[in-house]
């Protein structure tokens, strides 16, 4: 399969990418903040939902980087940066507006009640693909809501 490439401008298009994101897994190691370009960025190794129906008992993963672009400020909880190998799974990324405007906050739900909250002035969000597959014989599993 070829690489992923996402843009989201807009609360619809965000919603597509969160879908890819989905599960995806990190260590706290792959979240970085440039203040001066106004990017945080997280490299992920992302479930690859989009051929997990046709493959049957194998199913890849694939590394990846989720870019969040006109980022004015960070939050986060349940996030200790001294523990680089703590490893988080990546659940949702979900927008509120402010107002009426495009600025708003971009939050990115973690498994064990951690998240990321980030300022934007707007929804800006790259994920691409960077590396090759690898092969997992576990499928992420959800429980029936």
């Amino acid at each position: 399969m070829d690489s992923l490439k996402l843009l989201a401008l807009d609360a619809e298009d965000l919603a597509v990418v969160s879908a890819h994101l989905q599960d995806a897994v990190f260590k706290t190691d792959g979240l970085a903040f440039d203040a001066r370009q106004h990017v945080f960025s997280v490299v992920v190794n992302r479930f690859v939902w989009e051929s997990a129906a046709s493959r049957g008992k194998s199913f890849e993963r694939r590394r990846a980087v989720v870019a969040f672009k006109r980022v004015n400020a960070v939050r986060s909880i349940g996030i200790d940066r001294k523990d680089t190998s703590a490893v988080f799974s990546l659940l949702a990324i979900n927008f509120t507006p402010k107002g009426e405007g495009p600025d708003g906050t971009l939050e990115v739900v973690l498994s064990g009640n951690a998240s990321v909250a980030l300022d934007v002035e707007c929804v800006e969000v790259q994920l691409a693909d960077t590396g090759g597959a690898w092969e997992t014989s576990l499928k992420p599993r959800h429980p029936a809501v």
